[in-house]
């Protein structure tokens, strides 16, 4: 099948996360949880049509019983419009390719409206469904049943209009050391007071083999011993700088961290890299000790 980006809901509460389903996840805030890798395939995100496509799902539409008491949210409308978005420049698309071939709600898929007969329709019963799957339907409990275009037509503005830049881009304060491992690490303190180091030194002085991957803007590590935990707190697209993605190489690509690329140089927060990495802490001053089981 040629590329296409699935949009879903995942029928859970805003703050529902799990690894598996879906590439990303959107919290009710329009927080990104970057899962897997964009350029692997999942295995059971949309019926048949799991080959080469990504899937954004917002998790909404938990309420029981009626989902509509947890409606999408329009932070995260706004977030998946603008992921798609990024994904497609990407890929080298412009406005002009997002079409319900291109850009498909589960709704959409279920229902085969792209013309492509995948399957027995499981969609909403307004196209002739089972009703199964409507996602994105509707935008909103009794609005217009033209969610899809409204969501491309999201997309095809943000392609079209530049993203802003960010009012506050994330700067660093101030340079220090820290101990990790018994050894000095530089590190820099945001205006936050999150400690930051560049990837490369921390994977290094951890033994942990990597390889960068620079047009991708991603580190692969090959380890056994690492299971995504996949923290709430993962850099968002907000901070103003290029992400890199630092990921396993695995069948499922999935994302342990995000970081920042700035000046050239990969950097993530020591934090998070210590809590995926199963790194002992201490803190009052702020250390770093050996691998637990490592």
């Amino acid at each position: 099948m040629p590329a296409t980006i699935y949009l879903h809901w995942a029928a859970t509460p805003y703050t529902w996360v799990r690894s598996g389903l879906y590439h990303t996840i959107i919290s009710g805030d329009g927080r990104l949880n970057r899962l897997h890798a964009y350029s692997v395939d999942l295995p059971a995100h949309t019926w048949r049509r799991n080959s080469n496509s990504v899937a954004l799902s917002c998790a909404c539409m938990g309420g029981q019983p009626d989902p509509w008491t947890m409606p999408p949210t329009e932070a995260q409308l706004e977030a998946m419009c603008r992921e798609a978005a990024r994904i497609t420049v990407s890929w080298g698309w412009s406005a002009g390719d997002i079409s319900l071939q291109t850009v498909m709600t589960h709704a959409e898929a279920a229902s085969n409206r792209d013309g492509r007969w995948m399957h027995d329709n499981y969609g909403p019963v307004i196209w002739g469904g089972s009703g199964e799957r409507w996602d994105f339907l509707q935008l909103s409990r009794n609005g217009p049943p033209t969610g899809g275009d409204e969501l491309r037509q999201r997309i095809r503005r943000y392609l079209s209009e530049p993203e802003a830049a960010p009012s506050s881009r994330l700067e660093f304060r101030r340079a220090r050391t820290m101990k990790a491992r018994g050894r000095e690490l530089a590190v820099e303190l945001d205006a936050n007071g999150t400690s930051w180091a560049l990837a490369a030194e921390l994977l290094e002085l951890y033994e942990i083999p990597y390889e960068w991957e620079a047009s991708r803007r991603r580190i692969l590590i090959g380890s056994l011993d690492v299971a995504p935990t996949f923290q709430d707190d993962q850099v968002q697209p907000s901070v103003g700088w290029p992400l890199f993605e630092m990921g396993l190489q695995r069948g499922d690509a999935p994302l342990i961290l995000r970081g920042i690329v700035r000046e050239n140089r990969a950097w993530c927060p020591v934090l998070e890299f210590a809590e995926e990495f199963g790194i002992s802490v201490s803190f009052e001053p702020f250390m770093l000790w050996e691998r637990r089981g490592g």
